[in-house]
């Protein structure tokens, strides 16, 4: 029953999404569209933060990553824009499995010490013009137009479908990956890491997989980003925006989909229905991030693995 009821909500909020652009103005179809990325990066950040149980604060790094290659390879090297997702993707993928790969048997705050020192080198490097490539503070503006089959997405409306479009397929690949035995795998890994082993789980393989699905994905949201914008720059991909990525996760619930839109919705969209109250609209959200932590301290919607069977309740 409880499946049943969460299939009819999924499908309700997917035809909400699909008429979305048609009920919305141009500023709502913005906002609309940078919830559809954002929501991609908090999924990819869910991946390593909540079902393999690592914690991981510095995963705008590899959101900047995928942006900066396309902004590079296009107004630098021009190559079009949809050709650089491959590399968009593959580099952050590379780069995550090569960072975590030394690191990867730290724990707890120690993991999450050393992602925010990547994330914060990452930063400088991309304000310091590294190479001449990265426009320093400034960022680089001007990035291309995608264009599929001759169709230019140039629209913000065609823009939030091709988020879209992407958006359905990190459904699938988390979707698939609960189903499979990797997931299996890292949802033992993330319960009880030691007795992972005792069973026969690699469970360096499993983290170094999580870590590198959590990155290529974050990778292929930072293409959508450098689209909707036309440009990039190191405040959108700094240690700030990681720590974001990382509430979205333990205030919607770790390991459930539902509770990272939602999460994604009180981070994002929100703050922009209290626009006009300027920077009091923070003061509210954080509030709201206090109020969740104590009445919901295991997310806003939490995830559920089967029931305990009666008799081991019984007295």
């Amino acid at each position: 029953m409880d499946n049943k009821k969460t299939l009819i909500g999924f499908l309700i909020f997917i035809i909400f999404l699909i008429v979305f652009p048609f009920m919305a103005n141009s500023r709502w179809l913005a906002v609309g569209t940078t919830f559809i990325i954002y929501s991609i990066v908090a999924l990819s950040q869910d991946i390593v933060l909540g079902r393999a149980g690592m914690f991981d604060m510095g995963h705008a790094l590899f959101f900047g990553l995928g942006a900066y290659s396309t902004a590079i390879l296009n107004t630098v090297y021009n190559v079009p824009v949809m050709w650089t997702i491959p590399v968009a993707v593959l580099l952050p993928m590379v780069f995550g499995v090569l960072l975590a790969a030394p690191i990867i048997h730290l724990r707890g705050d120690y993991l999450l010490v050393t992602t925010i020192g990547f994330n914060i080198v990452f930063e400088q490097v991309l304000k310091n013009n590294l190479f001449g490539i990265t426009g320093g503070p400034n960022g680089i503006f001007g990035i291309g137009v995608p264009s599929i089959f001759g169709f230019q997405i140039m629209t913000q409306q065609s823009i939030y479908y091709m988020s879209f479009v992407v958006l359905m397929l990190t459904f699938f690949i988390i979707r698939n990956l609960e189903t499979s035995k990797i997931g299996r795998a890292l949802h033992y890994l993330n319960e009880d890491s030691l007795a992972a082993e005792c069973v026969g789980i690699n469970t360096r393989f499993y983290r170094l997989y999580a870590f590198g699905l959590g990155a290529a994905l974050a990778g292929l949201a930072g293409v959508l980003f450098a689209v909707q914008y036309a440009a990039v720059s190191p405040e959108a991909f700094s240690f700030i925006q990681s720590v974001l990525f990382f509430t979205i996760v333990i205030v919607g619930g770790p390991s459930s989909i539902p509770g990272i839109l939602i999460g994604t919705f009180v981070m994002f969209v929100l703050p922009e229905i209290f626009r006009q109250f300027a920077t009091a609209r923070y003061f509210v959200f954080g509030i709201a991030m206090i109020l969740t932590m104590i009445l919901r301290p295991r997310g806003v919607w939490p995830a559920k693995f089967g029931r305990i069977p009666k008799y081991i309740m019984k007295d």
